[in-house]
């Protein structure tokens, strides 16, 4: 086994791997960014090496930077999380090539899998039929004109090499191809480093289903166990359960031992899911992801196998250590997980929340669990991923484990930001979810959110003082972090010591995508980032129509008018970062 881990990577994931390594006696090393200095995982490892830089790309995207710390903190293996470089097949090789081990799949199979258009051939060539579309990259607006008019629209744009709905975009019409592409372009470089889609024709009413499998090096490949991801916006997922409800056990069956060929077929390694797309009793081949999926831990709770301590071992040599009739024999119950993102679900519109989190209490009691990547007086950035913590409930059956986290959701207490939760009780709550009446569309077509919005505490100022108190406060010296004791105002703390961010006050984000004062000033309801224009000054806009468009959180969100109007002032150009309340045009 390792004697130290690297986790290249940040937030809830980060913790949680930490958590794992310390249970085995594994030392761990933090990577972070200038605006995670004072992250929780930061603070929950053994070492920690600064990135630099604030966006992903310039931080947890920068090899060079990790290699660096990596050689540094002499840890002998990388686990990437997911997202950022987790199925980057280059970002593998120079792990390899530094002299460490990285905690996933070798590149080859990295490469295959990874990249969404090869794993399509891949599985077709283990016999496993995939989602109609297109098996090379879009390279002109056209292609989905065309694709659209011999398969009937809708049809889905998906970033190439990305997962998580990350790059999708939705395509009604041969009319909304080009801004669609362009769009989903711009969120996989973003999230991504990659900015190839390709194409897929849209199912009406399909269940996300997917199955864990892991395999090792001596040649034995299991599937663990399916988990309906259905409940999703904007093509991302919500909550997660296992085992999925309604599903033939013929079919379970059938998906897994498919899973397991697909797995075989590229040479895999380590933890995967192989997703799919459940329609009218027939199952269609999505993608894999080659990495650990953020809903793993209802696997975890559903076969008593901590999957981060598999990965360690699998990634260090060690055979898997149990049979696919061993595993099927763990099952247990049913577990049920809600992402908490940092949202305000403003009547069905998720409108991303960063900012300061005054107060943080997750729930407790038998069957519960939470995964954390924040806690009290720590900040959400909009630069990065809104997901705040899960929390993750089991029972003996569903519809125990729907009450119990009914009754953990409603013990969460969050303050100063809005968050997802209030949307997690509504669909828990309704009698489709009740009787697992469901699709990937359901909550953006079929649940009714229209009084539905979060409405965030605001954090109350510290009073000024001059006493002075012992606090330990984190250092950085050549880009390490040490932990001292400093005497400090008592009202400035820790986090005022180190340098870190004094709370700020905020409200509950705006029920509109923009927001139109008496004067004609067009506001933004969230902080976030410029990516384009579509107005120039002296245009004349239509209500609802598209100023501009705002990314927060690695998501676009577009800036409408409320009414119509002239364009009288401009107030940004692409790249500007805003504010939430700050005004991007003046309408007339």
């Amino acid at each position: 086994m390792f004697d130290k881990v690297l986790i290249a990577n940040r937030g809830e994931i980060a913790v949680r791997v930490i958590r794992t390594c310390k249970e085995l006696g594994i030392a761990t090393v933090a990577v972070y960014s200038d605006l995670d200095r004072d992250a929780m995982h930061v603070r929950l490892a053994d070492e920690a090496y600064s990135l630099g830089g604030q966006t992903a790309a310039e931080s947890y995207l920068n090899t060079e930077a990790i290699l660096d710390a990596l050689g540094r903190s002499g840890a002998s293996a990388v686990h990437p999380g997911y997202g950022f470089f987790s199925e980057n097949a280059a970002f593998a090789r120079a792990i390899a090539g530094a002299g460490a081990v990285f905690v996933g799949p070798p590149p080859g199979a990295i490469e295959t899998m990874g990249d969404k258009i090869s794993s399509r051939l891949a599985a077709e060539k283990a016999g496993v039929a995939g989602v109609p579309g297109r098996s090379e990259p879009l390279t002109d607006p056209s292609e989905v004109e065309s694709f659209g008019e011999e398969h009937g629209w809708p049809v889905a744009i998906k970033a190439a090499f990305g997962g998580g709905g990350r790059g999708m975009k939705v395509v009604a019409s041969a009319a909304e191809a080009a801004e669609a592409m362009e769009s989903a372009q711009r969120e996989a470089e973003a999230y991504f480093g990659r900015p190839e889609v390709y194409l897929e024709r849209y199912l009406t009413w399909p269940r996300h289903i997917e199955m864990q499998v892991f395999a090792d090096r001596h040649g034995t490949a299991l599937w663990l166990g399916e988990r309906d991801c259905s409940y999703q916006r904007r093509h991302q997922k919500l909550i997660e359960e296992s085992p999925a409800p309604d599903f033939p056990d013929e079919i379970r069956r059938e998906m897994g031992d498919a899973a397991v060929r697909i797995c075989h077929a590229c040479g895999y390694e380590g933890a995967g899911t192989v997703e799919f797309l459940f329609e009218e009793g027939r199952f269609y081949f999505l993608e894999m992801n080659t990495r650990l999926q953020v809903e793993h831990p209802v696997t975890e709770l559903v076969t008593g196998l901590d999957l981060v301590a598999l990965q360690l071992r699998i990634a260090a040599g060690e055979p898997i250590g149990v049979t696919q009739d061993e595993v099927l024999a763990l099952w247990r119950g049913h577990a049920i997980e809600c992402r908490v993102n940092a949202e305000n679900p403003a009547g069905g519109r998720f409108l991303p929340s960063p900012g300061h989190i005054a107060r943080f209490r997750p729930p407790d009691g038998f069957g519960t669990r939470t995964d954390a990547g924040y806690e009290s007086g720590d900040t959400i950035s909009q630069f990065y991923d809104n997901l705040m913590a899960k929390i993750i409930v089991w029972g003996e059956d569903r519809e125990t484990a729907r009450r119990r986290m009914l009754r953990a959701l409603d013990e969460t207490v969050v303050e100063g930001i809005a968050t997802t939760i209030p949307a997690h009780r509504a669909i828990l709550s309704h009698d489709d979810f009740v009787a697992a009446r469901h699709s990937t569309r359901w909550v953006e077509e079929r649940l009714d959110l229209s009084g539905v919005a979060a409405h965030p505490i605001e954090p109350v100022a510290e009073p000024d003082g001059e006493r002075r108190v012992m606090r330990e406060v984190d250092a950085e010296v050549d880009g390490r972090r040490y932990r001292v004791k400093l005497w400090v105002p008592e009202s400035g703390g820790a986090a005022n010591a180190s340098g870190g961010p004094k709370p700020a006050r905020r409200g509950s984000a705006s029920s509109a995508a923009a927001t139109l004062g008496g004067d004609g000033k067009v506001t933004v309801p969230m902080q976030g980032t410029i990516v384009k224009v579509l107005v120039t000054e002296g245009d004349t806009v239509e209500a609802g129509q598209t100023l501009c468009v705002l990314e927060a959180m690695k998501m676009e969100n577009p800036i409408n008018a409320d009414r119509a109007g002239v364009v009288k002032e401009l107030r940004v150009k692409p790249g500007d970062a805003l504010g939430a309340g700050d005004v991007v045009a003046v309408l007339e």
